[in-house]
C-alpha cells in the first residue's frame, strides 16, 4: 500500500514541542510528529499558531519526508527532525 495523507488536521503538542499529523497505509493509521525546532524560523518567540502556520507552509515537503521515512515493518509512529526536512 501507499502512504496517504487524506486528513489535513494537525495539532501542536506543547509538552513534547511537536506538531502531530496522521498518515494512512491502507486501513492502518500512522502517527507522525514534526519537532518544533524543525519548523522554527527563530530559536524563540514562536507560538502554537506560528508552528501550525509553518507546518502548513511546509506540508508538501513534510509529507514527502514522512513518506521517505515510513516503512510498514518499523512501526506506526515517526518523529521528523530538521535533518529529515533538509
Amino acid at each position: 500500500m501507499t502512504l496517504l495523507f487524506p486528513n489535513t488536521s494537525r495539532s501542536f503538542d506543547d509538552a513534547r514541542k511537536v506538531v502531530r499529523f496522521l498518515g494512512y497505509d491502507g486501513m492502518f493509521e500512522v502517527r507522525f510528529f514534526v519537532e518544533a525546532a524543525a519548523l522554527a524560523k527563530t530559536s524563540a518567540g514562536m507560538s502554537e499558531t506560528d508552528y501550525l502556520k509553518a507546518f502548513d507552509a511546509a506540508r508538501p515537503d513534510i509529507q514527502e519526508a514522512a513518506t521517505r521515512l515510513y516503512h510498514p515493518k518499523r512501526g506506526t509512529t515517526y518523529t521528523l527532525t530538521a535533518a529529515d526536512l533538509g
